[in-house]
């Protein structure tokens, strides 16, 4: 999957930022990017944050023994590429730290504490020299390393896709961005005032002795000062003040305090309205008003209108129980979003009647979606890739797609031509970026299949652990929560797609879809087999 780019003897950094890597960036950071172009995995930082937070875990009986040797195995992986890390003697010590004790109290612990600290302070300055270093890096590895960092630093998706759009629109390299996002890692959080209005607030005497209580009046006037061109219809609000690197953060955290409220409201007695939000929110300092309800993580289940069976409810069954357990994590708060996600999985993907399930635990689960996601992934990409081929004079692929049924026939004349050669007319570099993927996947299907479903398996897990913090200490404050839903959310809405078509469509049950799936993935490259087609019924020839 790996792109590397060196124009000659032109190192990255002085490329122009509108091609491959800053196609990658967008993909990134785009809300409504599709599952298989997404960012799949925290940086590198952040997870080791995340595993020296998980020794406590691990002694409180929250978190198994196994599943800390899982992460650890999984960081040594993970680290092993990551030019971010320093000085080779940085990743011996890291070595021998993720290979011995981190429970709470060990030294090893406290060892992991201070490397973390030296990889985080020049983290971003080892990745943009390495961008300027003449003999070329992987624009993909490179985009995947600073767009996680950044988000994991707490900055927003859509404040990161404007400043990408804006440096793009000026005509900026890759350098520059490179410097900005420096400045960015190294920034500290800002206050921005919030302001939350409401048409109800019931028992309204109990906010107004509050000091973030603004009366009608005075909202009018901080409107009038902040946003003059909009008249709101209100009846009081809340004006917090927000710690956030990026005034989107800070509406998303003023969303995540306005659930708490409802929460806390939907307890009262209920005689007339309850406690009713305007719908919209406004940050200090931002040109344009904020939806209270955040956009959607991104757990799309197209099947659902592709086989015409949204609105066909007659009975319960297995798909609407999952599905109810799953909406949560699209748009739901932390800790219904962690709990419905693992549950909607585990009930799917575990079966306590199966002694080796009981055996490997719950995890299983993790790894059985991660096979499904990954035989999903190259259908995706080339489909995808089959409505981006616009050449100025129809060729023979042109004219195979033109003749083409369905989105199977279509997937498998791409990966026809990139097999033999053929180089597809894109127009856009995040398709040529996704054709280099692809490329790479039909000369190699079982290291470019290994590597998408190690990834997806990992940020499964993660899930899964996050989900036993949330449920067995009640905790949503986990260094990794955020990044976890934001991660996941669209691999776990891929593999209810595969299983809600294949449910409706043949009756399949998923742990029967699973096991096609890894038997798909083991003989991925070999006879016959399409990578076109690894969940098909019929993919292998007798």
């Amino acid at each position: 999957m790996s792109n590397l780019v060196s124009l000659g003897t032109v190192p990255l950094a002085d490329q122009i930022l509108s091609g491959q890597f800053g196609a990658r960036l967008l993909d990134f950071t785009g809300e409504t990017t599709p599952w298989q172009r997404r960012l799949w995995s925290l940086g590198t930082v952040l997870a080791l944050r995340e595993l020296h937070e998980a020794g406590p875990w691990v002694d409180a009986q929250v978190l198994s023994p196994a599943a800390m040797q899982w992460l650890c195995r999984d960081l040594e992986r993970v680290a092993g590429d990551d030019a971010g890390l320093g000085a080779p003697e940085v990743r011996r010590q890291l070595r021998e730290v993720l290979r011995a004790d981190l429970s709470q109290h060990s030294r090893h612990r406290r060892r992991l504490h201070e490397l973390i600290a030296l990889i985080d302070e020049s983290y971003m300055p080892r990745w943009t020299a390495v961008a300027d270093a003449p003999e070329g890096v992987s624009s993909e590895r490179l985009a995947r390393a600073v767009v996680a960092y950044l988000l994991d630093r707490g900055y927003s998706m859509g404040f990161l896709h404007r400043t990408l759009r804006r440096r793009i629109a000026a005509g900026a390299t890759v350098g520059d961005f490179l410097a900005e996002a420096g400045q960015l890692a190294s920034a500290s959080p800002r206050r921005f005032e919030v302001l939350v209005p409401f048409l109800i607030v019931p028992q309204q005497q109990l906010a107004e002795g509050l000091p973030q209580w603004r009366p009608r009046p005075q909202v009018r006037d901080w409107l009038a000062a902040h946003a003059p061109g909009d008249v709101v219809r209100q009846n009081g609000a809340f004006l917090y003040s927000i710690e956030a690197m990026d005034p989107y953060t800070a509406g998303r955290k003023a969303g995540e305090i306005l659930d708490r409220l409802l929460a806390r409201s939907s307890f009262l007695r209920r005689r007339r309205s309850g406690l009713t939000p305007l719908g919209r929110l406004w940050v200090e300092g931002l040109d344009e008003s904020l939806p209270l309800e955040p956009a959607a993580r991104g757990v799309d289940i197209l099947s659902l209108r592709k086989d015409e069976t949204l609105y066909r409810i007659i009975d319960e069954d297995l798909l609407d129980n999952i599905l109810e357990l799953a909406a949560p994590l699209n748009r739901g708060a932390r800790g219904p979003a962690v709990a419905g996600g693992w549950a909607a999985l585990e009930s799917l993907l575990y079966h306590a009647g199966d002694p080796a399930d009981r055996k490997d635990g719950r995890a299983i689960a993790a790894a059985r979606m991660a096979a499904l996601v990954t035989c999903s992934w190259p259908r995706a990409e080339l489909t995808a890739l089959s409505h981006a081929h616009k050449p100025a004079t129809p060729d023979h692929l042109a004219r195979q797609l033109a003749n083409a049924a369905s989105n199977r026939e279509r997937a498998i004349a791409v990966a026809s031509a990139l097999r033999s050669g053929r180089t597809l007319a894109t127009k856009h570099p995040a398709d040529s970026a996704a054709a280099a993927r692809m490329t790479a996947l039909v000369a190699s299907p079982q290291r470019s299949l290994l590597g998408v479903g190690t990834a997806v398996e990992g940020t499964l897990r993660r899930l899964y652990r996050q989900r036993n913090i949330v449920l067995h200490r009640g905790s949503t404050q986990a260094v990794a929560l955020d990044a976890t839903l934001r991660t996941c959310a669209p691999l776990v809405g891929a593999g209810l797609d595969r299983i809600a078509h294949s449910y409706l469509a043949d009756r399949v049950l998923p742990l029967t879809l699973a096991a096609r799936a890894e038997t798909r993935l083991a003989l991925a490259g070999q006879g016959s087999a399409q990578i076109t087609d690894l969940l098909e019924q019929e993919a292998l020839a007798a």
